[in-house]
């Protein structure tokens, strides 16, 4: 594999791909399924030890002077005043767990295609009926 020269836009591609590492890592813990706590154990040291190369290799290319934007780190990197102070673009509760679920509509919306070939409406509640006596 040939080497790069260090720039900025290498530098925001490493960020990228540590944000990446950041999001799998936390997807492994939270969500995937092991048959024992060792193989989760293992599969995080791996994923953890591949993060550890890139963030060595960006930290690296910082002290070598490349510039880059506060708002490309990857979030781990961020302090919470960054956080802070960072624009309103992401939300602002990223845990899915955590997340409170949308209110739902009590009633339907009207169909733009209501009276049209389009409308499905018709077909379907014939179709449930349809269903329900078989």
């Amino acid at each position: 594999m040939s080497k790069l020269s260090p720039g900025k836009y290498q530098l925001k591609s490493l960020h990228e791909e540590i944000d990446l590492f950041d999001r799998k890592l936390a997807h492994l813990l939270r969500f995937e399924e092991f048959a024992t706590d060792a193989a989760r154990n293992t599969a995080a040291r791996s994923l953890t030890t591949k993060r550890e190369q890139l963030v060595r290799a960006a930290r690296e290319m910082v002290s070598e002077g490349v510039e880059y934007n506060d708002s490309e780190l990857p979030r781990s990197f961020r302090t919470q005043a960054a956080i802070a102070d960072a624009p309103a673009t992401e939300l602002p509760n990223e845990d899915p767990a955590v997340a409170l679920p949308l209110p739902r509509a009590s009633a339907p919306h009207p169909s733009p295609y209501s009276g049209t070939s389009m409308d499905f409406q018709k077909n379907l509640l014939e179709y449930k009926r349809r269903k329900k006596k078989s």
